[in-house]
């Protein structure tokens, strides 16, 4: 056994270095800067409008721009449920592996993708709207493989996409969220985590095989409540460690851009790694440019492409420039984590804290209890994020070969959650990077062939706010 995963490590990290070398960064980065200079900088200059059409037409009591569909899912909904497919270990967990890995400056790079990623998710949920279609029993089909061929006529690119789609919603979608939960349950109370695999494997089972509408109802409930405690939770941190904000913020630009020393001394950790690791890192967190959440997206109740496109943009500045951001000064601050040490360690070879672990040190230098809050933190966003990532496996699977396959790979995905609990959590995070990668590449170049129609129809929407 031990042989199969030291194989499956190295090819692995083969893969990965191929996948998230140069050429993919310059993609993730090339891809959502076109869209940014084609439509004027629209997250930038039009906030008020975006803004106006998501966050703050939830408190409008009637909307005409929606559906009367009754299969389809509102607006807010379809974002919760994106939203639970994205708000897992990547906020908390994933941003403490980032720094640990990588150094401050990786924060720097996750804001600089998830800024330029803003429009590339605005795209995707864009086009997700326009392509989609209604099957025979009247619920929405719709997601990166819909456009891809219905928009390019590439039924075999769609393929491919929906193949990477159905493996890595069994690595970033799920072995990643239970490890994270098993680890951080059995370091603050002790849950033993093949436990804790059954037991959230059980109550997973009980939402997914309600469908989409179920899926829908329990997150809009689970994101906003956990998203406001953990956010609570942080700003206390920040607040009794006001006055080294300053200096986070210092360390993270100053990092983002150093260069490995040559000489004596401790190195750094060099421009290169902080990339690689703060944009896959960035990408894993909100999933901008995986074409994933595209499917929940599918199913809204909008009628009008664009605003359901906005949507997918408070979707990405949610995620990584609120939700990570404030994870990544709770850790800077706090005093727990510091870059010499790390780095000292690594060149030792001494294991550094990490994951999980580190944010909830940095929360109880603060908190009562932190470790304990940041552990039940993780189980929430984390099972939201195994509920949400089972529907697009789901979409998938049934993309590739009808609905008759949706329960066994229902039943796989229940089964696989219980073995991601005992797994090791740098290879669990390392494939899930890899197949993250694999599954993006049908869906940028898609983005990038169908960019035209996204442009003019936000041209359009424009015209008619006028």
């Amino acid at each position: 056994m031990e042989t199969l995963i030291l194989s499956i490590d190295t090819i692995n990290q083969m893969l990965n270095r191929f996948i998230w070398g140069p050429v993919m960064l310059a993609l993730f980065l090339g891809i959502g800067l076109m869209f940014t200079v084609r439509t004027g900088f629209f997250q930038l200059f039009k906030i008020r409008l975006w803004l106006g059409n998501t966050l703050f037409a939830c408190f409008k009591k009637t909307d005409a721009r929606k559906t009367k569909d009754k299969n389809s899912i509102s607006q807010f909904q379809a974002l919760c449920t994106a939203l639970a497919s994205t708000m897992g270990t990547g906020n908390i967990a994933g941003v403490a592996t980032a720094i640990a890995a990588g150094g401050p400056g990786t924060i720097f790079w996750m804001w600089l993708s998830a800024f330029l990623g803003m429009m590339t998710g605005f795209a995707e949920k864009t086009l997700g709207i326009k392509y989609r279609y209604k099957n025979k029993d009247g619920f929405w089909v719709g997601g990166a493989m819909v456009y891809i061929e219905r928009g390019l006529g590439l039924k075999w690119l769609a393929v491919l996409f929906s193949i990477f789609c159905a493996f890595a919603s069994f690595g970033i979608g799920n072995m990643a969220q239970i490890n994270s939960i098993s680890s951080s349950l059995y370091n603050s109370f002790d849950i033993p985590p093949i436990w804790t695999g059954v037991v959230v494997a059980s109550l997973v089972s009980l939402v997914i095989m309600g469908g989409i509408k179920r899926i829908a109802k329990v997150t809009e409930k689970l994101v906003p409540l956990m998203s406001l405690l953990y956010m609570i939770g942080a700003f206390a941190v920040l607040a009794a460690n006001a006055d080294a904000i300053p200096s986070a913020f210092s360390l993270i630009m100053k990092e983002a851009f150093q260069v490995k020393s040559v000489g004596g001394g401790i190195a750094g950790y060099g421009v290169a790694t902080a990339m690689r690791i703060g944009i896959s890192r960035g990408v894993f967190s909100n999933e901008a440019g995986l074409g994933s959440s595209v499917m929940v997206h599918s199913a809204s109740d909008v009628k009008e492409p664009v605003i359901q496109g906005m949507w997918g943009m408070f979707e990405v500045f949610a995620d990584t420039l609120v939700v990570c951001t404030l994870t990544a000064l709770v850790i800077l601050t706090s005093g727990v984590y510091n870059m010499e040490t790390y780095l000292a360690n690594t060149a030792a070879n001494i294991p550094n804290l990490d994951g999980a672990p580190l944010t909830a040190n940095c929360f109880s230098s603060v908190i009562p209890y932190g470790a304990q809050f940041v552990a039940v933190s993780i189980l929430c966003f984390a099972l939201a994020t195994l509920i949400g990532w089972s529907y697009y496996g789901e979409r998938a699977v049934e993309y590739l070969f009808g609905t008759k396959a949706v329960f066994p790979y229902k039943l796989c995905y229940v089964i696989v959650i219980v073995i991601g609990s005992v797994a090791s959590i740098r290879l669990v995070w390392e494939i899930s990077d890899t197949l993250n990668g694999f599954m993006a590449i049908p869906n940028l170049i898609a983005l990038v062939l169908l960019s035209g129609e996204v442009v003019q129809l936000l041209r359009d929407y424009l015209k008619k706010q006028h």
